[in-house]
């Protein structure tokens, strides 16, 4: 097997594995779809824009939860609705699962619950960043050798 077959092959297994393990859901496949010949950095620069905002509201509600002199539990419920709105809206769907379950805690004005679903966000997003880098960097590689990225269906 020469090698644009084999790091294709290994581009499909592990595209097939992000969904298998529920780290992205079809809404990722329909960006994937999205990408052309004339915008090849689609997927890449809509996950950059991602990543970029997952760590900045991450942040945002990390400094909210620690305020001595109490949490304002509406500040940090809407960074977790625009946290769930954008890996949404780029499939990634455990980070969206664990944001349903923190806003319920917003609701309820839970401290400890609030921190734990952070740290669950935060561990989450870890997980699908170094997974979709992994996935860009094979595709780099594919590109590299002089092939095309297989559509995964």
């Amino acid at each position: 097997m020469d090698v644009i077959n084999q790091l294709q092959r290994q581009f499909i297994d592990y595209s097939t594995s992000l969904h298998r393990e529920g780290f992205v859901d079809d809404q990722f496949t329909q960006l994937q779809k999205l990408q052309d010949e004339s915008s090849p950095d689609f997927v890449v620069e809509v996950a950059s824009l991602f990543f970029e905002d997952c760590e900045k509201l991450i942040n945002n509600m990390a400094r909210a939860l620690e305020q001595q002199q109490g949490v304002d539990f509406k500040q940090v419920d809407a960074s977790v609705h625009q946290l769930k709105g954008s890996s949404s809206s780029i499939g990634a769907m455990r980070v969206k699962n664990v944001c349903i379950a923190f806003r319920s805690f917003c609701e309820a004005q839970n401290r400890e619950g609030c921190s734990r679903c952070l740290q669950q966000v935060t561990h989450e997003y870890s997980l699908v960043k170094n997974k979709l880098q992994t996935l860009f960097r094979l595709e780099q590689q594919i590109l590299a050798a002089g092939g095309s990225i297989p559509v995964v269906e």
